[in-house]
């Protein structure tokens, strides 16, 4: 049977389909590359000119798509994060709090096995260098406020800040074990993770309370201010 004739609009869905495609692909080279190369050497040492050769393409591509290193690897914390969440196990909604974000946490680390010495490298380059540890730092603060909501965590006003910058540093001494830990079943891994997060609930109970006592303080001014408004009065 002969193929009927594409109208133009059909033209333009299959090209525009086309295009987006490619630039998903290319999007993915030049990731995937760019963490190869992590495994060869440190960040600093990388090169565009590398990465574009890498992924096979000009400098121009690469340009087109990202404008520094750092933004490749915010993609790549981006599509880990993506696929965590799309993996979440409705299973867990019934268990505890702790549970549930010790769920996600090694979810995560499962992914990420394959980048195992990417991470590494990227490990060593954050004690070189304060600087690229404080960008690598705000990457993972942005990625933990995904997993809190991943784990149904998720706070809202300035608690919430603290509580992803507090999840980020217990992470990331979780990682330190985990890129040594070379067991199938990642034992030592999980044996880490439920110490810190143990650590760390126990330190979010204390951030809470310190955070109420400015709302104390601020009611007793309050109750403070309305007797004393209350005494003018009598007075009067």
């Amino acid at each position: 049977m002969a193929r009927k004739a594409r109208s133009p609009q059909g033209r333009a869905r299959v090209a525009g389909s086309t295009a987006a495609e490619s630039t998903k692909s290319v999007r993915e080279r030049i990731i995937d590359a760019f963490m190869d190369l992590l495994t060869e050497k440190p960040i600093e040492q990388i090169g565009f000119g590398e990465i574009a050769g890498r992924a096979n393409l000009s400098l121009s591509e690469l340009r087109a798509v990202f404008g520094s290193k750092l933004a490749i690897l915010a993609a790549h914390v981006k599509e880990i994060d993506r696929k965590v969440l799309a993996a979440s196990d409705p299973d867990m909604a019934e268990e505890s709090a702790r549970e549930r974000l010790f769920d996600v946490l090694m979810r995560r680390l499962e992914i990420l096995e394959p980048r195992k010495d990417a991470v590494r490298s990227l490990l060593r380059s954050c004690r070189r260098d304060p600087a690229m540890a404080m960008a690598l730092n705000r990457l993972a603060v942005g990625s933990q406020q995904w997993m809190l909501a991943a784990a149904d965590l998720e706070a809202n006003g300035p608690g919430a800040l603290i509580r992803a910058q507090g999840l980020a540093v217990l992470f990331a001494s979780v990682l330190r074990t985990w890129i040594n830990d070379d067991d199938p079943g990642h034992a030592r891994t999980m044996a880490a993770l439920d110490r810190a997060l143990a650590r760390g609930q126990r330190l979010s109970r204390l951030v809470e309370d310190l955070c109420r006592v400015p709302q104390f303080i601020a009611g007793i001014r309050r109750r403070r201010d309305v007797d004393s408004d209350d005494e003018r009065t009598v007075e009067v």
